[in-house]
């Protein structure tokens, strides 16, 4: 089977552009990701990050459900112990109700005290109707429940999610190391809750970026790891240019962040780049890969997003299966 592929966009902010400008930009590759036939977009959250730009996704996904016509948009998640769970029910309800079988519910247990995360997946899903646990609340239930996702970078959530019975999706771009584990947990322990499509086999999110030639490709991914390693040490700055990484003198540590980091960033022309993901998502177990790009210039970020889909259509499923 051909590896689907989807987008998990986290609205990065470049050296020389401004929050304004990545929101707009994550606007125009949700459109896209629609043309190139991404199977579905998501949009993360952040707060007070000098490179994201992505504080409110509830709102950031109405717009791009809005702008586009058939892509599944989504949450990469909302932070859930922030809000109360009446409230995310509400918003999600309101998108449901307004765009039927297009969205889904991604939810994260970061961004606050998460003791009582479990606790407020179930009161959720309960007011929005899902799981067979009742008709939901008056004017918040919609008559298609968003789908929920529960997403994480350990065993944690793999096992909610298998025991509540909804899908998950593995950040393998922040932990790669537990990924095999938390997809297999998920996998054994996932009953299909009655109230919506039976979870699949889970989704892997990795770090990659492409370009035509390999000498461009590695340009972005060191601009990539200059701005992860600076913010691994407390420096929490916009992505710079290609440039800005190239003439930088690292330090040992800086160097040091680097070089982990690195293992879970997959980058090269078109063809490596695909190659990697397909062997990934073999060696996962999973049918779906949601790549992340990062980039100073948003027109590198939709050129990389396009090669890739371009060069994945062009491969044969055979020739895919076979990498």
């Amino acid at each position: 089977m051909r590896t689907r592929l989807s987008v998990l966009d986290q609205s990065p902010v470049g050296e020389g552009f401004s929050h304004a400008d990545a929101l707009s930009s994550s606007v125009d590759l949700a459109r896209l990701a629609e043309e190139l036939g991404f199977a579905r977009f998501w949009v993360a959250e952040h707060h007070g990050s000098p490179g994201f730009a992505g504080t409110a996704p509830e709102i950031l996904a109405a717009v791009l459900l809005a702008r586009t016509e058939r892509i599944t948009v989504g949450t990469g998640g909302v932070l859930l112990p922030r809000y109360t769970p009446g409230k995310v029910a509400e918003v999600f309800g309101v998108l449901a109700s307004l765009y039927p079988g297009r969205v889904d519910m991604g939810l994260g247990r970061a961004g606050g005290p998460a003791e009582d995360y479990p606790e407020r997946v179930l009161l959720l899903r309960r007011m929005l109707g899902m799981g067979g646990e009742g008709l939901g609340l008056p004017g918040v239930a919609p008559a298609v429940p968003p789908r929920m996702w529960l997403l994480g970078a350990g065993l944690g959530s793999a096992h909610l999610a298998g025991r509540l019975g909804t899908d998950f999706a593995f950040a393998h771009f922040l932990n790669p190391g537990p990924a095999t584990a938390a997809l297999t947990a998920y996998r054994e322990s996932v009953v299909p809750d009655g109230g919506g499509p039976a979870p699949g086999a889970g989704v892997l999110a990795v770090r990659a970026v492409t370009a035509e030639s390999e000498a461009e490709a590695e340009a972005l991914a060191q601009s990539i790891l200059l701005w992860r390693s600076r913010k691994d040490l407390g420096d929490d700055l916009p992505l710079p240019t290609p440039r800005a990484a190239r003439n930088h003198r690292w330090t040992a540590l800086e160097a040091e962040r680097a070089a982990v980091r690195g293992r879970s960033l997959v980058w090269g022309t078109p063809d490596q780049v695909h190659a990697r993901l397909v062997r990934l998502a073999e060696e996962h177990g999973v049918e779906e890969i949601m790549v992340n790009t990062l980039t100073c210039d948003p027109e590198d970020r939709l050129r990389s997003y396009r090669l890739l889909a371009e060069h994945a259509a062009a491969v044969p499923v055979e020739a895919a299966a076979g990498v």
